[in-house]
């Protein structure tokens, strides 16, 4: 298993070049183009979970127009 990050996630780099982070069970959490961001986004994420951040809200876009 790889190291973990402050004790509760990890990531890899993908053979396409971007970055996953995925908590202790495995499952992912966050892909981003660089280490430092993946680390990044992942602990803003979990700081959000544990603060209360309401994953359960979706938002929809759509554009109009002809192209």
């Amino acid at each position: 298993m790889n190291e973990l990050i402050d004790g509760c996630f990890y990531v890899e780099k993908k053979k396409w070049g971007t970055w996953d982070s995925f908590d202790k069970d495995g499952k992912c959490i966050v892909t981003s183009l660089t280490e430092e961001d993946c680390v990044r986004a992942t602990r803003f994420i979990l700081k959000g979970r544990q603060e209360g951040f309401d994953e359960s809200k979706t938002y929809d876009s759509n554009v109009g127009g002809k192209l």
